[in-house]
């Protein structure tokens, strides 16, 4: 999983020109399943990110998290925060995760933010979205959890066989 943090001093999200998510001071998580990720990595970034402590303290030191703030949380889904840009122009999904899995773990996501912290507000999975926010700092952070080495090679094992399982077929 991975999780783009932007320390805001604002943030909305809108779609076909109504707003759907919309916070004032906190954080806006722009989130992204990977292939491999389980329900396991979406409670370790979730963690992590409601914990981090990104907003200053009476001494002008980064020790405060979103809920000691008082913040809001605005979760965004991004699958192409996936990307893999290693060669050529266009860029590969290849690492996001199915569609179909990934809004299974944004919407676990979201589940479990709301059951940890009172202000959580999102985007809509597959939409078009127009994201605005003002980055307070600029304060940003790449946070990564990766699956554990089994679950990530039992998912290249299944994508194998799912593609040698499809290319049998065609030849037949």
């Amino acid at each position: 999983m991975i999780g783009l943090l932007q320390r805001v001093s604002q943030a909305s999200v809108t779609v076909d020109g109504e707003c759907v998510g919309k916070i004032g001071p906190g954080l806006m998580v722009l989130v992204c399943a990977e292939r491999g990720d389980t329900r396991k990595e979406v409670d370790a970034l979730l963690a992590k990110l409601l914990s981090y402590r990104v907003f200053y303290d009476g001494d002008g030191k980064m020790n405060l998290n979103v809920a000691q703030v008082g913040g809001g949380v605005l979760l965004v889904p991004q699958f192409t925060l996936a990307a893999d840009t290693r060669s050529g122009t266009r860029p590969s999904f290849t690492p996001a995760a199915a569609p179909a899995l990934a809004r299974e773990l944004f919407d676990y996501t979201v589940e479990r933010a709301r059951a940890a912290h009172p202000v959580v507000e999102t985007g809509q999975f597959g939409a078009d979205m127009k994201v605005a926010l003002v980055n307070d700092g600029p304060v940003t952070f790449w946070l990564q959890v990766a699956p554990a080495p089994q679950a990530a090679n039992a998912a290249a094992l299944a994508s194998k066989a799912n593609t040698a399982s499809a290319a049998s077929q065609e030849s037949t």
